[in-house]
Order: C-alpha cells, then sequence, then structure tokens
C-alpha cells in the first residue's frame, strides 16, 4: 500500500486523480468546506442534502468522498454496491461525537411519544435509531410538514434545534446537548469590530452558531443558501459566519464581491478556530492515495445500514418538491 512517502515530488497530482477517476470509473464528491483546490478536482461540490442525493443517483462505480465520515457514511447506507472512499477515515464530525448511539437510544425511550428529527451530522447508529434525518437546507420544511401537535426530539445540535424552534415557533422541541465545535467558536467581539469597520457588508450565517451571533445577521441558512445570498448580490460586501473553506465557491459565484470571514476565539491557541480540523485532513496527497490504494474504504452492517436509510429515504421524500431546495448547477471536473 502506498504512503506519501511513496509520491514523487514531480508528480502531478491533479492530473494522476484525473486519470484514476476515469479508469475507475469513479465520481469525486467535496463538501464546501474542503479546501479550494479539492473543490475543484471534485465531479459535485454541495451541501450535505446535495451530495446526499448526488451518492443516491450517481451511476459511477466508485464514490470518492472528501467530507467527513458520517457524509462517506451516508453514501455507503444510500449506495451500498458501490465502493465507497474517503480519503482520512479520521475526519470525523463533533457534533456526531456529541451524540453516542446508546445514550441517544436512552433519549429515545425516554420519550417514546417524540418524533426524533435527527441532523445528518450523526452517527449511523443514532440515524438508525431516528424517523428522519434533516439538514440545515431542509429542517425548516420538514418540521413544518409534522402536525404542531407532535413533539420533537432534535438531535444533536442544540443551536440549530433553537433556531428552528423559534422559526418555526414550535413550542414543543427538546434539543440534545450537541454543538459544533466551529460554529461556536466564532468570536462576537471579533464580527462586531468587523460590523463596524464595513456598515455595508451583509451578515450572512449558518444556523449551528448560537443565537448570541445569529441575532447580528441579516441572513441565515445553509452552506448552499449562503452561496445564493450572495451569488444574487455581485459585488457587494459580506461577513460570513461559516467554515471559510465555502470562500471558495463563493469567490466564483458572487463576482467582485468582497468577503470577510469571522475569526474564532480571541485565545491565541485557537486562532485558526473557525476551520473545521476534520474537514482539513482531506489533501490532494490524501485523495490520491485512496484512489491507488482503494482504501480506506467505507462498510456499513447491513442490518445497520437499512435502518438508517429508512430515516434518510423519508428525509429525501419530504424534501421533494419543496420551494427552495432545488439543488444549485453542480461543479464539474474539467
Amino acid at each position: 500500500m502506498k504512503t506519501e512517502r511513496d509520491i514523487p515530488s514531480s508528480l502531478d497530482l491533479v492530473s494522476e486523480i484525473k486519470r484514476l477517476r476515469t479508469e475507475m470509473n469513479a465520481v469525486i464528491l467535496a463538501h464546501y468546506y474542503q479546501d479550494g483546490e479539492i473543490q475543484d478536482i471534485a465531479d459535485f461540490v454541495g451541501d450535505s442534502l446535495e451530495l446526499s442525493r448526488k451518492a443516491a443517483a450517481t451511476d459511477a462505480d466508485v464514490i470518492v468522498f472528501c467530507g467527513v465520515r458520517f457524509m462517506a457514511d451516508v453514501a455507503k447506507i444510500l449506495s451500498p454496491k458501490k465502493l465507497v472512499l474517503l480519503p482520512d477515515m479520521n475526519a470525523g464530525c463533533s457534533l456526531e461525537d456529541s451524540c453516542k448511539p446508546e445514550p441517544f437510544k436512552k433519549f429515545r425511550e425516554a420519550h417514546p411519544d417524540h418524533t426524533a428529527l435527527t441532523y445528518i451530522n450523526s452517527s449511523i447508529e443514532v440515524k438508525a435509531h431516528s424517523d428522519v434525518i434533516v439538514t440545515s437546507a431542509n429542517a425548516e420544511a420538514i418540521i413544518r410538514q409534522i402536525p404542531e401537535s407532535q413533539p420533537i426530539l432534535f438531535s444533536p445540535d442544540k443551536y440549530l434545534g433553537a433556531y428552528l424552534a423559534k422559526k418555526t415557533g414550535r413550542k414543543n422541541m427538546l434539543m440534545w446537548d450537541g454543538t459544533c465545535i466551529v460554529h461556536e467558536q466564532f468570536s462576537e467581539k471579533a464580527l462586531v469590530q468587523l460590523i463596524i469597520r464595513h456598515p455595508e457588508a451583509h451578515v450572512i450565517a449558518h444556523p449551528e452558531c448560537p443565537e448570541f451571533l445569529l441575532r447580528h445577521a441579516e441572513y441565515i441558512g445553509s452552506t448552499s443558501g449562503i452561496i445564493k445570498f450572495a451569488e444574487e448580490r455581485p459585488g457587494q460586501s459580506f461577513i460570513v459566519l461559516t467554515e471559510p473553506g465555502i470562500l471558495h465557491v463563493m469567490k466564483k459565484r458572487s463576482p467582485g464581491s468582497t468577503f470577510y470571514d469571522v475569526p474564532g476565539t480571541a485565545d491565541a491557541a485557537c486562532a485558526n478556530c473557525n476551520n473545521c480540523p476534520f474537514m482539513k485532513m482531506n489533501t490532494l496527497e490524501k485523495l490520491y492515495l485512496c484512489m491507488v490504494n482503494r482504501a480506506p474504504v467505507i462498510e456499513v452492517e447491513e442490518g445497520i445500514r437499512l435502518k438508517a436509510k429508512q430515516s434518510l429515504d423519508r428525509m429525501l421524500d419530504m424534501s421533494k418538491g419543496v420551494k427552495g431546495l432545488t439543488a444549485p448547477s453542480p461543479t464539474v471536473a474539467s
């Protein structure tokens, strides 16, 4: 099995990855939070909902997922006969880590009359114990399809859950106590300073942020929603409260615009807290090696897969035909 030490310094990684993609009949999927060089080589770049749809629909033999583990797991759940590769198996998620299967199972059992809506940032086992999976792009639309009298368990992101409860007026949503280590670390002081220095800038935020940050935002939405907001306002200025990997595609789709990313906490040891450490584990070198080695491979136990697939299928079904959930045009590799 080849390692990074086996890669010649003269090797054109981009050309080799493109060659392997054709040879393997592979599709490369990448999240908006990946580094720009990975986004540029991907066949499709999207948010969690868009990538789930692409994983379910692809006719490729191999899915190479440049994102984090739960995203690759979703691809395997929806396309079990395909080989699914993840460049770095250690690319996890703090939200997934905050909601372990056994405690979540007990949480569900303690509230048997509740419908369990679970954010896609969760493990296969937690998805298997859920009723419907949601993403930040479709969660509001799905909640509005559930009768107001029906109580809801929302897991694992308490900030996203609180935002949705406020947005939909739901009084009967019980939250799991989980957070995203990136979105909870943005400095409000730095945000306010940016607003003072750039009063013309639109403040746009992801709903995984705490309420004390969201209150400053003009627009709150999923990664695809944030991109669309900027795309419709070319030549303007934006202060962006989400992982800065998104700025790569925003600059392409909103020409002439200026973007300011918000720093993490003022703690010097946390200077890069606005970057997701898990998303940044994937590199061009690891992408190349996973295709050469056909590893690491995502494997899913069939019984758990089928249970998790039910909750994902409900999500995809409940997202059909909902206004505002049409995926943007895919980024196609050259």
